[in-house]
């Protein structure tokens, strides 16, 4: 089941042992069981700490416990083979029930250790997504660490009947005590906040106790970290704000076009740069939203950012790098039927419509990229797109017309998505050469029609933007407010690349480096006098 260089990697992690691990499969007849008892058998063989049986009764199969032998309470399930994108999930449950403690913020653990209630809580990944195991870690380090917490992480491929029973349409996808809980990717931390009630007055206070930062970042993406990376490096105590560490790159897979690297993937960069930011001594300030900018009234004063939460950030100079979101359509049922057949993330959710008949809306690379991923697992992709012609790159062009399986529709206008309340069932478009009126029956639409600044919460502050909600900017990065300088793709900067949004961010910080250096505070002034 594990070539000899895996078993070896798993080998030693395996030493970091310091309890028992039990391993109960429960198995049926059928490939998934078979493969599922030759991957336990071969775990229990690497460790003597690790034991093995397959004698479980559960109702699903195939599944399997993993279970701390000196406390039964410390269990989570596993339903299906947690490999691909999972089998790092799989490790760390071992470990964790091993006793190895787990690299996380010591306040996190605790408040999840204080929670209580019981939470049965059962979540559904899909081998090829890439958002799925922060939610799968979470959910079993809570159950690790909290007997008052169970998790049940269920393959939806292995348990397609089950999916289609809970009209379970996007992953990741997550249900406590039978009732559904979230979809999408969500962290610890964004977990307990949804359970902890009072978790947002302790975050505010946590924040409110903040001194003032020289450099205020607000935005945790590449251009939000190469900022501050930079400005730490000046020497100025620099803090960010991140709504999601990571922004965009949590939803990108291959990554082949960032020079000196041939390829990464998001979460793996995400990764690298939360590394970075700690090594240079940042302030991380992540699940923070901003939703007011309150300028300084003169130079040298301090800007302050009101957070959701409603505690307030003071700097004297910002950096404004709060990315951009996937563009929704605005059509009836798009809202209604989100993660009910209308979906944004083809690896994540792809799996889900094997032998289905999908739709895709958006002509450009990123359009024609989702159309060919999912012609090698759909029956039938139908790519729409607004304009006469594709506007994607001819590479990849050539690579969608050579699929069997994929219809282009050209000056096609979406109009709405059509459901029966429950779930997608097609989608309506008008052909803009004729006026003529089509539907579609389909049981998914993945939009891919581009990217909206994270601007609104500035919309009523005195920044300038453009009449698409960038900020304004100019060629060093500043916007119209002294000390407020803005990068990456929430500005006016064109080309919404990962370089570009790197080097701009490089460059506002920089920028706010000029300005600091040449700007004394303002109560450095008015003590002076």
């Amino acid at each position: 089941m594990l070539d000899s260089a895996t078993q070896q990697q798993l080998k030693t992690y395996l030493a970091n042992l310091r309890e028992p691990v039990e391993l109960v499969a429960s198995l049926g007849d059928g490939p998934k069981s078979d493969q599922t008892r030759e991957l336990l058998a071969e775990i229990a063989e690497l460790h003597e700490m690790v034991s093995a049986r397959f004698d479980g009764e559960d109702a699903r199969k195939p599944s399997f416990s993993i279970t701390r032998a000196s406390d039964h309470t410390r269990s989570v399930r596993f339903a299906g083979l947690p490999m691909g994108h999972e089998f790092t999930s799989l490790v760390l449950a071992l470990l964790w029930a091993g006793g190895h403690p787990p690299k996380v913020d010591v306040e996190l653990i605790e408040q999840a250790r204080e929670l209580t209630g019981d939470h049965t809580f059962e979540m559904y990944f899909s081998l090829s997504c890439h958002n799925c195991p922060d939610v799968v870690q979470a959910l079993t380090l809570l159950a690790m660490e909290n007997p008052d917490f169970s998790a049940t992480l269920i393959e939806g491929g292995t348990f397609q009947e089950e999916v289609d029973s809970r009209d379970v349409m996007a992953v990741p996808a997550t249900f406590l005590n039978d009732a559904p809980f979230y979809n999408g990717k969500l962290t610890l931390a964004e977990v307990l906040a949804k359970l902890d009630s009072g978790a947002d007055e302790k975050a505010a206070a946590k924040l409110d106790a903040l001194d003032p930062f020289e450099v205020l970042v607000i935005g945790g993406g590449p251009s939000g970290v190469a900022a501050s990376v930079y400005t730490a490096r000046k020497g100025f105590r620099t803090g960010i704000a991140a709504q999601r560490f990571g922004g965009q790159l949590n939803d990108t897979l291959g990554i082949e076009n960032l020079p000196g690297t041939l390829y990464t993937e998001g979460p793996k960069l995400a990764d690298e740069l939360r590394r970075q930011v700690s090594d240079n001594t940042i302030e991380l300030l992540d699940m923070t939203d901003a939703r007011r900018l309150l300028p300084a009234t003169g130079a040298g004063g301090m800007h302050r950012v009101e957070m959701t939460n409603g505690a307030t950030l003071e700097s004297r100079a910002l950096v404004l790098a709060t990315g951009a979101r996937w563009r929704s359509l605005g059509v009836p049922g798009e809202e209604e039927y989100r993660n009910k057949g209308v979906a944004y993330c083809p690896h994540c959710d792809g799996p889900l419509f094997k032998g289905k008949d999908i739709a895709v809306v958006g002509g450009g690379n990123s359009g024609v990229e989702a159309a060919i991923d999912l012609a090698n697992i759909v029956r039938h992709v139908t790519l729409i797109e607004y304009d006469d012609q594709l506007r994607a790159d001819e590479v990849l062009q050539r690579k969608l017309r050579s699929f069997a399986n994929v219809t282009v529709l050209t000056s096609a206008k979406t109009t709405a998505i059509e459901g029966d309340g429950n779930r997608m069932s097609g989608l309506a478009y008008e052909d803009r050469e004729t006026g003529d009126t089509h539907r579609l029956d389909v049981a998914g639409a993945f939009i891919q029609i581009g990217l909206v600044p994270n601007t609104d919460w500035l919309k009523n502050s005195p920044l300038a933007l453009s009449q698409f909600g960038e900020i304004e900017i100019d060629g060093n990065g500043a916007t119209n407010l002294p000390g407020v300088f803005a990068s990456g793709d929430c500005t006016t900067t064109p080309y919404k690349q990962i370089v570009v949004a790197m080097g701009e961010g490089s460059k506002a910080a920089l920028s706010a480096f000029d300005y600091l250096i040449r700007t004394e505070p303002a109560d450095e002034i008015a003590q002076a006098a």
